[in-house]
């Protein structure tokens, strides 16, 4: 078992007066099985009236307005989770099998389509079929795509924007882990295995001391289903453990991004983003 303390701060600066703001934060996570939420709340400078709702997708949104004029607009998200995280115990579906099991219920049919941002290049369909008919069923294809892609696509910061697609990171064998996830998405899909983005948190030691705070990291990894749902990350190309705290999920990224809205200002603003994350146990 780990227990994290996470504080997540976003903040905008704008360049002039906003007169108003309308906005949507997915920025605290749910306690679901292997995950238990014990404290979280959502500060929000100006103080704003918010509204609080779980989506279709099941992510935790915090949708607020702010109508008085402002030059800065800041989020704080603060959250304490417990994570024990178990090796799955379901037996895996067949290739045969799938299909029928996937059809079963909405929520994994719409896993299945390609979007803009998942649609994967003619290379990767090429590889990701080649894999499926050498591997002896779902898992093992997933895996080994996962595998893949990490090791041809290097992580580099800054490569890319939150609107890059799967296939330009693919052109230029560079992306972070939001890239990723959506290549791997592309992938899965691509050979019939329903698959799901995931948006987190992720501590980057797993060595860390009890009660020593770090810098963290927003990150995104998938899930793909094989009679239940299995959660990877190809970015650094292990199993979803202890580390990784879930906030949202859905299609792509554009279904769980931390910070959503439309405001009347000034055309430009500058973004500051920080994670930290404590060890507690």
């Amino acid at each position: 078992m780990m227990r994290l303390r996470i504080r997540h701060s976003t903040g905008f600066q704008y360049q002039g007066d906003v007169s108003a703001s309308y906005n949507e934060a997915r920025m605290l996570p749910a306690s679901s099985d292997g995950q238990l939420v014990v404290y979280s709340h959502l500060a929000i400078t100006p103080s704003s009236h918010l509204h609080h709702y779980e989506d279709y997708w099941g992510t935790r949104v915090t949708s607020f307005e702010q109508l008085h004029a402002h030059r800065e607009l800041t989020l704080t998200a603060d959250s304490v989770v417990e994570l024990r995280r178990t090796d799955p115990t379901h037996e895996r579906a067949s290739w045969d099998a799938l299909p029928q099991l996937a059809a079963t219920a909405v929520s994994t049919v719409e896993q299945t389509a390609v979007t803009r941002l998942t649609r994967p290049p003619a290379e990767i369909v090429e590889r990701a079929r080649e894999v499926a008919a050498s591997s002896a069923d779902p898992t093992e294809a997933a895996e080994r795509l996962c595998a893949f892609l990490h090791a041809e696509v290097e992580y580099v910061p800054g490569a890319t924007t939150v609107h890059s697609t799967a296939a330009e990171a693919w052109e230029h064998r560079k992306g972070v882990c939001q890239d990723m996830a959506h290549l791997a998405i592309g992938a899965l899909r691509s050979v019939g295995i329903p698959a799901r983005y995931v948006s987190g948190y992720l501590h980057p030691n797993p060595a860390a001391p009890v009660g020593e705070t770090v810098a963290g990291e927003s990150h995104a990894w998938v899930e793909w289903f094989d009679g239940s749902w299995r959660g990877y990350d190809p970015t650094n190309a292990v199993p979803i453990g202890d580390r990784h705290v879930i906030v949202g999920r859905g299609r792509d990224y554009t279904d769980v991004p931390p910070v959503r809205g439309v405001y009347a200002g000034p055309s430009s603003s500058r973004l500051h983003v920080t994670v930290e994350i404590t060890r507690e146990a």
